[in-house]
């Protein structure tokens, strides 16, 4: 296509590979070109895994291949490539210099850096940025806005019946309320496996790499060789959805064969089973090949075909229908400076096993093990291990925010920074979690085997032997008591607290901070 008749650059972003997204919209194969780039500074303003990475190069250039094989112009800028610059904004400047397009437009982007980047780019020539509203997700930014306005707290809870009662689902009646009779079975799944573990054990679909993601983990593993994590050319070693249709088998794969087990035990952890019952389409999701609208219906078909019981239907449409436009809304209407929130004042440098998963806590190691291995980790080992450690630990909010957008294969700031610093940091000091997540090493040895691999004893708070969760727990209590004392979730907590005596209080100060010099 000649560049005197450019009319629009279409800009794709490696999260937006939907072809029917409203970046789309008005597209004329004979006026307009699709633009995307591979660069560095993607995978290294957080120092990202190889597992992650490879993920949104692949499906990067499936998608291309995809769009060129209908007829479509695709300016694709591989990162390997002589004359890339490493940065967006250097790639679209360069592309608006050679191709001299008439204007830009670009569904709404996941990241409030790249958004400002980008449009500083069309800026400096003076080129119309078209940003549009990401037609993806099933509520407006404004519509959160809404909901949010003159609350000094912003409920999941409370979003998440709004927005079952206006796509109707799950419901039932006139006027329409829940089907069972409630919004939520929390209380019903939340179940350890108990000492004989999971009884059900089906590894998810992994897809073998095809050509294209051979070549990209080839890429990844010579240019990024430094970078956390492992990544081989196998269905093992690299097995996420990259395309369409393997999203749509990842996702049957988990209404047949996983979605019946999910509810009661979506909270469980056990040694050495990564996958359990979870879905595992969250990066499929994100990059946007699939549509929450799909994976929702095809909940509710299971549920109605009685495939799956309410409970743990239920408590899958929670966190696709509520948790994960919720996390958008308060992404959005509260950047930039979210990022900077740190309620606690977190001060700790992140320990250094969190890149090697070498630590004699076995929780630890298990969950930072998986997460190096394959980019992924349940909600709960991100809470309540890895996240709970940070919090207890004292590890600078931004750090720990910097830490899980590297690692996770899901990982797109607009869901992970909120998750991250507000969920399991507490780093906006209660915006949206009406407590901090603190628990002691009991929690997960109520919630796991992960103990009885441990040389730790999780009752234990000082001595050679203390947990490093219960020994930081008692302290994470001390350090913010006055705070925390002024919160009616934590006033049992608080009131433990006040039960021990000063002398064993300074034993477990010391041992705390003996846990922070050696990390």
């Amino acid at each position: 296509m000649p560049a005197a008749t450019l009319r629009h650059l279409h800009i794709v972003l490696g999260d937006q590979l939907d072809p029917t997204a409203s970046g789309f919209d008005g597209f004329d194969p004979q006026q307009d070109a699709i633009w995307m780039a591979e660069v560095d500074e993607e995978s290294t303003h957080v120092p990202s895994s190889k597992q992650r990475i490879a993920l949104f190069l692949s499906a990067m250039r499936h998608a291309a291949h995809a769009w060129r094989s209908q007829g479509m112009t695709v300016h694709y800028q591989p990162i390997d490539a002589a004359d890339n610059t490493g940065s967006l904004a250097g790639e679209l400047d360069r592309s608006i210099r050679q191709l001299r397009p008439q204007g830009l437009i670009m569904t709404a982007p996941g990241e409030w850096r790249v958004l400002q980047a980008l449009r500083t780019t069309a800026q400096a020539h003076g080129l119309p940025l078209d940003v549009r509203e990401d037609r993806h997700f099933m509520s407006s930014v404004r519509d959160f806005a809404d909901h949010a306005r003159g609350r000094k707290q912003i409920r999941m809870e409370y979003w998440y019946r709004e927005m079952r009662t206006r796509h109707s689902v799950l419901m039932e009646g006139s006027p329409p309320q829940p089907i069972g009779g409630k919004w939520n079975f929390d209380e019903d799944n939340r179940e350890s496996f108990g000492k004989e573990g999971p009884q059900i054990r089906r590894v998810p679909l992994r897809h073998a790499p095809d050509d294209i993601t051979r070549e990209v983990i080839d890429l990844v593993n010579r240019r990024f060789g430094e970078h956390p994590g492992t990544l081989a050319a196998s269905a093992d070693g690299f097995g996420w959805p990259v395309t369409r249709p393997q999203a749509l088998q990842s996702l049957d794969d988990f209404m047949s064969h996983r979605l019946p087990h999910f509810g009661r035990h979506q909270d469980a952890m056990w040694t050495g089973e990564p996958w359990l019952y979870h879905a595992h389409i969250a990066s499929a999701l994100n990059i946007k090949l699939l549509d929450p609208r799909e994976v929702i219906a095809s909940a509710e078909q299971a549920y109605h075909a009685g495939r799956a019981e309410l409970a743990a239907v239920e408590g899958f449409v929670r966190q696709i229908l509520g948790w994960r436009e919720y996390v958008r809304g308060i992404y959005w209407t509260r950047m930039p400076e979210y990022l900077e929130c740190n309620a606690l004042a977190a001060d700790q440098d992140l320990p250094g096993f969190f890149w090697t998963g070498e630590t004699e806590a076995n929780c630890l190691r298990q969950a930072i093990g998986q997460t190096l291995r394959h980019g992924y980790a349940h909600h709960i080992q991100r809470l309540m291990v890895t996240g709970l450690y940070g919090l207890l630990l004292g590890v600078h909010p931004k750090a720990m925010h910097a830490w899980y957008l590297g690692v996770y294969v899901d990982a797109v700031e607009w869901v992970e920074l909120p998750n991250t610093l507000g969920m399991s940091q507490f780093g906006d000091g209660g915006l949206m979690a009406s407590k901090p997540y603190a628990a002691s090493g009991k929690y997960i040895d109520r919630m796991s085997n992960y103990c009885a691999g441990c040389r730790y004893r999780p009752a234990e708070a000082t001595g050679p032997d203390a947990c490093p969760f219960t020994t930081l727990y008692w302290d994470f209590l001390m350090r913010h008591e006055a705070r925390l004392a002024k919160n009616p979730r934590m006033v049992m907590q608080v009131r433990n607290l006040s039960r021990i005596p000063e002398e064993r209080r300074e034993a477990i100060r010391l041992k705390a901070a003996a846990i922070r010099r050696a990390t």
